[in-house]
C-alpha cells in the first residue's frame, strides 16, 4: 500500500499535468493554479500549507505580493512583535538573522515530506507566531480565514514592483541562458503571467478584504511606509493589540525599531551579505536600493504609457490607486 506522503505526491503530479503551464521569472514554470500563477517551486508547499496548517487566534501574517517590501515589513513586524523580549538592539535577533529567517514563509515551511513532525514544531513556536506568504487572500487556508488572526498586507507601485522584481529574477534565474528582457518582462507582468500573479487580483483580494475587514486585514502601501514610517509603526502596533505606550513613545522605541529595521541598516549586516535563505535564494539580493521612483530609470515611454493604461484597466473604480507617473 502507497504511503500517505507518496499517494499525495502522485497526486500532485497528475494535477501539475492538469494545470495551465508558462515559462517561469525567478523559477523554471508557472502553473495556473486556483487562478494564479505558481511557480513551480512553490506548488508544493502550497498545497500543503492549505491541507494542513492550523492558524491559532494569536497568529499574525505578513502577507505581500513578491518585491514590494516584504523584507522589511517582515522585521518591523517582529521588532513591534517582540520589542518586550528583545528590548536591546545590542543582542536583537535581526543583528545576527535575516528577517525571513524570523518570519519564515507558510508554503517554504510546507515544502516536502515529514508534515506531522513540521505541524509539531509550529504548535510549539512562541506565540505569537509571525508567518509570511506570498499566497493571494482567496487561496490561503481556511483556517487563517476563519481564525481571529490577523494580516497586515504590503503593497508597492507597480511600476517599482515590477522593476525591482524584473532585476531579482535575472539575478536568481540559474536555468536562463539569456536575460529576460525587460519589454518582453512587461508584456507578461500586465497579461499577469508572473509568480502569484496576476498582479491586479492579488492587489485586490487584500484591497478588498481590508475594506470588508479592517480588524482583519491591514492594508499598507510601500511609499507611504517609507515617508511616514513613525506613524505606520504605530498603526500596525494599534492594529496587532500591542499600542505603545506614552513612556515607549517619549523614550524612542518607535524610532529605535524603525532604526533597527532600515534598509541601510539591514543590508549593511554581514549576515545579510552572504548566505542564502529558504530555497537557496541568495540574501544579497533582497537588498537593492530601497528607493522610491526608481523605475524612472528604467522604463521608456511606451514603456510608461502600456503599464498605466494597465494600471487604470485592472484597478479603476476600486479605489485603489497609485501615482504612474514619474
Amino acid at each position: 500500500m502507497a504511503s500517505t506522503e507518496g499517494l499525495q505526491a502522485y497526486e500532485e503530479d497528475n494535477l501539475l499535468l492538469s494545470l495551465p503551464k508558462e515559462k517561469g521569472w525567478a523559477a523554471r514554470h508557472l502553473f495556473l493554479f486556483q487562478g494564479f500563477w505558481c511557480p513551480s517551486n512553490f506548488i508544493e508547499g502550497v498545497i500543503n500549507f492549505q491541507n494542513h496548517f492550523q492558524a491559532k487566534d494569536s497568529d499574525v501574517i505578513v502577507a505581500s505580493f513578491p518585491k514590494s517590501g516584504t523584507t522589511w515589513l517582515k522585521a518591523l513586524t517582529f521588532s513591534i512583535l517582540n520589542r518586550h523580549r528583545f528590548s536591546s538592539s545590542e543582542n536583537h535577533p535581526l543583528l545576527t538573522s535575516n528577517s525571513h529567517e524570523l518570519v519564515p514563509f507558510l508554503d517554504f515551511i510546507f515544502h516536502g515530506d515529514n508534515i506531522q513532525e513540521k505541524l509539531s514544531n509550529l504548535s510549539n513556536m512562541t506565540e505569537p507566531r509571525v508567518f509570511g506568504t506570498h499566497i493571494p487572500f482567496p487561496s490561503l487556508s481556511q483556517s487563517i480565514k476563519e481564525s481571529n488572526c490577523k494580516i497586515v498586507y504590503i503593497c508597492r507601485n507597480p511600476f517599482g514592483t515590477f522593476v525591482s522584481f524584473w532585476i531579482f529574477a535575472n539575478k536568481i534565474n540559474p536555468h536562463s541562458l539569456h536575460q529576460l528582457q525587460i519589454e518582453e518582462a512587461l508584456e507578461n507582468y500586465c497579461k499577469g503571467t508572473i509568480g502569484f500573479g496576476p498582479t491586479w487580483e492579488h492587489l485586490l483580494g487584500y484591497w478588498k478584504e481590508s475594506i470588508a475587514t479592517p480588524n482583519k486585514v491591514l492594508f499598507l502601501k510601500y511609499e507611504e511606509l517609507k515617508e511616514n514610517a513613525n506613524f505606520y509603526v504605530k498603526r500596525v502596533a494599534e492594529f496587532l493589540d500591542c499600542p505603545f505606550t506614552e513612556e515607549e513613545e517619549s523614550n524612542g522605541v518607535i524610532e529605535s525599531i524603525i532604526n533597527l529595521c532600515s534598509f541601510e541598516k539591514m543590508k549593511n549586516l554581514e549576515v545579510n551579505k552572504a548566505g542564502t535563505f529558504d530555497r537557496n535564494y541568495e540574501k544579497k539580493y533582497l537588498f537593492r536600493k530601497g528607493e522610491i521612483g526608481d523605475w524612472v530609470n528604467y522604463f521608456s515611454p511606451a514603456m510608461i504609457d502600456k503599464l498605466s493604461k494597465t494600471v487604470e484597466e485592472k484597478l479603476g473604480g476600486s479605489g485603489l490607486s497609485f501615482k504612474t507617473s514619474p
